[in-house]
Formats: structure tokens, C-alpha cells, sequence
């Protein structure tokens, strides 16, 4: 659906995002609202404006209940990080440290989960080629 020329995977997963979760919200007939944080994991703060913006064209502001692993896992007013955290392990350590014992503190009844993540290939990177993108979403609720 997307193709994006840019050699950045945030950029790249933002499309996979907005498309997995818009399609979670249309098969459900629900909104943002439906949950209480809408987490993605990892697009950093460039990546979650992305897909914010996405959103907003749709005529949904999901920024009131979003979130990204990679804004949580560090606190970029202290450490160096630029736009936020990256790789396949930042979503896990966030959503296993983080979300889920904040669902048992009470904190959230329920979470729509997306991972990102982009499909790198040196070969495809250096010929120009766009960097496709996945991402896959769960719903995790504590009551059923």
C-alpha cells in the first residue's frame, strides 16, 4: 500500500502501523477509545508523529491514548537517544516489563499492542530500494 524511498526503518514501519491498526479499528468498529493506550513499538518520536499524522487525515486523533516502546524505555531528556528506542527488543522488554505489570497494578484494563519492524537487506538498501515494513497487532485485556 505504502512505498517510501527513505533509508529509515522508523519512517518505513510508520505506513505498517497506521495500516494494521486502522484495519484492527474497521474490523472491530472501534476507535481509540476502545482502549486504554493504543502502544506501538518502535517508531520513536519521529515514527509516532508519522503516524499520528496518518490518523489525523483519517479525521482520528489517537494521540490522547498512543504510546511507543521506544519513547518509554528511555528518558530522552537525560540520555542521548535522538527520536527514542529501536530494535525487536525494545517492544518485548517494554511490554513485559512495563504494560503488563502496569496492567496488574491497575494502572490499564486494556492495550492494543503493535510491534513494528523493518525487513532490512543490505542488497535492497543499496540498490534504492524502499524497506518494507510489517507490523502485528494484539489486544490485551484483563477482563474478557
Amino acid at each position: 500500500m505504502f512505498k517510501i524511498y527513505n533509508y529509515c526503518p522508523t519512517l518505513t514501519s510508520s505506513p505498517a502501523a497506521y495500516d494494521t491498526i486502522r484495519a484492527h479499528f474497521e474490523d472491530l468498529s472501534v476507535g481509540p477509545d476502545a482502549y486504554d493506550l493504543v502502544v506501538t513499538g518502535d517508531l520513536g518520536a519521529i515514527g509516532s508523529e508519522i503516524l499520528r499524522d496518518f490518523f489525523a487525515a483519517d479525521g482520528v486523533d489517537l494521540a490522547p491514548k498512543h504510546t511507543d516502546c521506544g519513547l518509554l524505555i528511555f528518558d530522552r531528556k537525560k540520555q542521548d537517544v535522538h527520536s527514542g528506542g529501536s530494535g525487536c527488543g525494545c517492544a518485548a522488554t517494554v511490554l513485559c516489563g512495563y504494560l503488563l505489570n502496569g496492567m496488574r497494578e491497575g494502572r490499564w484494563n486494556k492495550i492494543l499492542f503493535t510491534a513494528t519492524g523493518a525487513l532490512l537487506s543490505p542488497t535492497t538498501t543499496m540498490q534504492g530500494e524502499s524497506i518494507p515494513s510489517i507490523a502485528c497487532s494484539v489486544a490485551i485485556s484483563k477482563t474478557k
